[in-house]
Order: structure tokens, then C-alpha cells, then sequence
């Protein structure tokens, strides 16, 4: 299969097989008049504050939505069994290790109150943090460790922070919003300390599109028989966020305890149906991956363009050292492209997703002129 972007897209096109269900290509919507207008970016609107991947899903994972959605009426129990399966065969563990959620959100919320309910969740104080916040509206506490100067996590002073009262240590690898990646090695020695007290939970949504996804996952850990819990989601790299897919790999009695915390059961069939034909869906991923650097390098190029900085990234947003977070993303509303504000004080870093290569060359030749208009 070509490998550069313009032949992944006009192949896609070629993916067919959807029935009645008109399909133009990849990043394309399911074409019906009362459904398009509700979903995805605005008209005329470059959507980059999301880290939404519009280059899926797959044409392998719209076909099993189309065959199946007359299957609609049934739960979904015998879907989710198979990818469970699936997602074991691929890592060397038992299907009774896999949870699947209705996206990693769910998993993540479970998590943070099943473990909250017995001691403090351990964290950084800037990374994706709604799961743990959601524990605390439903009384969890947390602990919150200052980044290290350089905005990586200072495993080192979360190390210190670990005791009796804390119950889990949760990390996003690679972080978000900084996007920046934690040594593998690092994060492995972290986990040799803090196991043996406290489970360690690496949220790793970001993992497939890393430099070095096997070695980058802590999912060994797991194989071996540490306490830890690594989730990932569909939402990203298979471009899936809207049919809320996401899963967890840990111990047989972690599974169960998890399970126990959560709200769904069974899934829905749609993300199921998708999540299980797309799963090993190589060339759709290695386009997809493609696709992504390709635009992370434009928004790196149009940052130095703009006598601007960014955090080295690995996932499919970058992280930009700028005067003002808010004025920028107001900025560029007024141009019609969504970018993020400042996260709580951090207000001199502004985060920007890659998106449709369009979206990310209207941020690209906007970012250098509105730097000039606003800093200069």
C-alpha cells in the first residue's frame, strides 16, 4: 500500500463495500442528511483543540458498522469477548486481563473510585486529569506533584510523595498536554519502587503514536506481574473518538475490580464492530501514524516560522511556549480555527492538535502573523 498521504486518501476511497451507506474517502462522514450537521467540526471550522484523529475510522472499520448495525438490537456481550481476546492474543496475556470500556474514560473513572475509595491518587499536576477529578467530586482525594522544570514529570519528587495514605500513582505516558514522552527505562525503575506500595496506573492513549510503541509500554509489567494497570483507547490512532472504544491490561484481580466500579455493560455494538475489524488493520495504521507526523512537522515548522517554541512531542498535539495561551486561541477563533486556551496557570504554553492537513495549514500560516500582530 503507498505510504504518502495524497495516495493514502485517494485510495481509501477504494475501501467500498458499505452498502447503501455512501463513502468518499478517509476522514470522510457517513453521509445522511439528518446526521451530518451534528458531528464533527463546524462549517468553515479547523478543528485542532481536540486531539480527534480525522483520518479514521478505517474503511475496514466503517464496513463493519454498515454490516452490523442491524444487529443493533442485540447487546453486545459476544463482540466485546472477541476483542477482548483479540487485544490478549496481541500482548501475551489472558482475556480475563482486558477490561474494554465505553472509551478509556470509563475505565479511567472506574479506576479513580475504586482505588480512591481506599487512599489518594498520586498525580502529576498537569496531565489529563478529568478521571481524577471526577473522583473527587465523588470524594477522592488526590496528591498533585509539581512538573519538573523543564514541564516533564518529576518522578523523582513523585517517588517521595509515596506512603500509606496514597492507594494509586497515576501517570499519562505520553503526557498530555505537553505531549512529551517519559523514558521508558525511567518509568520502569519508578514502577520497581512504587509497586510494591501503591499500583501504578500509565494512561497510555498516545502509545501508538510514539517513536517506539513496544518498548515505550509499560504493558511488560503487566506480563510480569507488577501492579499496574495500562490503558489505551480507539479514540486516537484509530481515529475512533466518537464510537468510544477504550480498554485496560492488568492483573486478573485488578480486571474484576475494575469491572466491579463500572457503569456500562457489554458495549454498543457499532464501536465494537469497528474496533474488532480495525484492530490489526496495518496499512490503515501506518497511513494513519504517517498522516499525523505529517502534521505535528508543519505545526513544529510554522512554530520556529513564528519565532516561537514547543515542547518535543509524540503524540498528535504539540505544545507551544507562548506570551498568552487565551489571546492566541481567541486569535485564531476569529479565524476559524480551534485551538486550546491556557490549562489553570499554565497560560504561557498553548495547545494545537494536527487535524486535516488543510485545518493544520490554515493554523500554519496563521500562527507566524498573528504572533507578529500580538508580540511583536
Amino acid at each position: 500500500m503507498p505510504t504518502n498521504r495524497r495516495s493514502f486518501l485517494a485510495g481509501a476511497g477504494l475501501a467500498g463495500g458499505l452498502g447503501t451507506i455512501p463513502f468518499s474517502g478517509l476522514g470522510s462522514t457517513v453521509t445522511g442528511a439528518a446526521a451530518v450537521p451534528h458531528f464533527g467540526p463546524k462549517a468553515g471550522q479547523a478543528l485542532l483543540s481536540r486531539n480527534e484523529n480525522p483520518y479514521g475510522p478505517a474503511p475496514s472499520a466503517l464496513r463493519a458498522i454498515a454490516e452490523t448495525a442491524k444487529m443493533g438490537c442485540y447487546y453486545a456481550d459476544r463482540g466485546l469477548q472477541r476483542l477482548a481476546a483479540m487485544i490478549a492474543e496481541r500482548h501475551g496475556v489472558m482475556p480475563t486481563q482486558v477490561v474494554v470500556g465505553e472509551g478509556s474514560t470509563e475505565i479511567l473513572c472506574a479506576i479513580s473510585l475504586a482505588w480512591g475509595r481506599e487512599g489518594a491518587i498520586l498525580c502529576p499536576d498537569l496531565f489529563w486529569d478529568t478521571t481524577v477529578l471526577y473522583g473527587e467530586r465523588q470524594g477522592v482525594s488526590s496528591i498533585r506533584v509539581p512538573l519538573a522544570e523543564d514541564m516533564s514529570v518529576d518522578l523523582s519528587a513523585m517517588a517521595a510523595r509515596i506512603g500509606d495514605g496514597v492507594a494509586l500513582v497515576q501517570i499519562c505516558n505520553p503526557n498530555n498536554p505537553t505531549g512529551m514522552l517519559i523514558p521508558p527505562d525511567a518509568l520502569r525503575s519508578f514502577a520497581a519502587k512504587v509497586t510494591p506500595q501503591a499500583t501504578l496506573l500509565v494512561d497510555e492513549a498516545y502509545n501508538e503514536l510514539t517513536d517506539r510503541p513496544e518498548d515505550s509500554s509499560m504493558i511488560d509489567l503487566v506480563r510480569s506481574g507488577a501492579d499496574v494497570i495500562v490503558c489505551r483507547t480507539f479514540s486516537k490512532i484509530y481515529g475512533m473518538a466518537g464510537l468510544r472504544v477504550g480498554y485496560a491490561i492488568t492483573s486478573e484481580a485488578n480486571a474484576r475490580r475494575i469491572q466491579s466500579h463500572m457503569m456500562s455493560f457489554g458495549g454498543n455494538i457499532a464501536g465494537l464492530a469497528a474496533a474488532i475489524a480495525s484492530y490489526d488493520d496495518t496499512p490503515f495504521l501506518d497511513q494513519s501514524r504517517s498522516a499525523v507526523l505529517e502534521g505535528r512537522a508543519m505545526i513544529l515548522d510554522a512554530v520556529g516560522k513564528a519565532g516561537l517554541t514547543a515542547l518535543p512531542s509524540q503524540t498528535n498535539f504539540v505544545f507551544v511556549k507562548v506570551p498568552d495561551a487565551n489571546s492566541l486561541r481567541d486569535a485564531m477563533a476569529e479565524r476559524g480555527i480551534a485551538i486550546r486556551g491556557a490549562y489553570g496557570s499554565w497560560s504561557g504554553y498553548s495547545r494545537v492538535s494536527t487535524g486535516r492537513m488543510e485545518d493544520v495549514s490554515r493554523y500554519a500560516s496563521a500562527l507566524p502573523e498573528l504572533a507578529q500582530e500580538l508580540w511583536a
